[in-house]
């Protein structure tokens, strides 16, 4: 099973934790739709598994995220 289960059915609701906020990212019509999005509740667990083995598959591959594992190591000692 994936580390955060159950998924947050109301993933909006660390939103009211900003008020007054001026990032952007905090406004507008679509940024409740966009944060629905990046839990994907629209999967079942065993799809949001393969996805979640696949984005860390994709990552491990990924010359940006060795490019970026080098910077945090040579800047911060972070490995």
């Amino acid at each position: 099973p994936l580390p955060f289960p159950p998924r947050c059915a109301h993933p909006e609701a660390g939103i009211p934790a900003f008020p007054g906020s001026q990032l952007p990212c905090f406004h507008g019509s679509s940024t409740i739709r966009h944060l629905k999005e990046r839990f994907h509740m629209n999967l079942t667990e065993e799809q949001l598994q393969l996805l979640v083995e696949q984005m860390v598959d994709g990552s491990m591959r990924s010359i940006t995220t060795k490019l970026y594992d080098g910077f945090q190591y040579l800047t911060n000692g972070i490995m």
